[in-house]
C-alpha cells in the first residue's frame, strides 16, 4: 500500500499510472491489467461471432459495439480515459459484461436462432384489454445515440467481398 501510494504521488506519478484501490461496488475487485484484459476479450469476442451469419441482427450489432470498445481500449492507455469514453461504467463491469457476452454468444450458436424455416407459421395473440389506472407504467427514458448507431449498422446490408475489395 505504501508503495502504490508512493509511486502514484508525486515525481512517482512518472514511475506508475494512477492506480485504482477500490472499485466501489461489493464483490467487484479492481483488475491492475483491465486494459489488457478488455483488449483481449474483445478480440476473442470478435472471432467467435463470426460463426454467427452475416446478415442477423445480432451480429451486426455485437461486431458494431465490440469494435467500437476494442478501438476505444486500443487508442487509450489509462483506465480512467477508458471508461469516460465507453461510458458504460467501470472497467471491471466492462471485463463482466464482455465475458457474459462471450458466454451468450455460445449459447446463441447453441439455440441457432437464425435457423427458423421460412415457411414457419407463429400465432400471434393481441390483447386489448385497456391497463388500469393504478397500474403503474413505465415510460422508458430516450435512448442514447450509440443505440441509433448500432440499429442503423443493423439494418444496413453488409457489403459483399466484390464491393469491399473494389475499395
Amino acid at each position: 500500500m505504501f508503495l502504490r501510494r508512493f509511486l502514484t504521488g508525486g515525481m512517482g506519478s512518472l514511475l506508475m499510472a494512477k492506480v485504482k484501490e477500490t472499485t466501489g461496488v461489493v464483490g467487484l475487485e479492481v483488475v491492475p491489467n483491465a486494459r489488457e484484459v478488455l483488449i483481449s476479450l474483445y478480440t476473442r469476442t470478435l472471432k467467435e461471432i463470426e460463426a454467427v451469419p452475416e446478415d442477423e441482427g445480432y451480429r451486426k450489432a455485437v461486431e458494431s459495439f465490440t469494435s467500437h470498445r476494442l478501438q476505444v481500449c486500443q487508442e487509450e492507455e489509462d483506465w480512467e480515459a477508458i471508461e469516460k469514453r465507453i461510458g458504460c461504467g467501470q472497467v471491471e463491469e466492462l471485463i463482466e459484461e464482455a465475458q457474459d457476452e462471450l458466454k451468450l454468444i455460445a449459447k446463441m450458436i447453441e439455440w441457432d436462432p437464425w435457423g427458423v424455416p421460412d415457411d414457419y407459421e407463429c400465432e400471434v395473440i393481441e390483447d386489448d384489454t385497456p391497463i388500469p389506472k393504478h397500474v403503474p407504467q413505465h415510460r422508458p427514458p430516450p435512448l442514447p445515440k450509440e443505440f441509433y448507431k448500432t440499429l442503423e449498422a443493423v439494418q444496413s446490408k453488409p457489403a459483399s467481398k466484390d464491393e469491399s475489395s473494389n475499395q
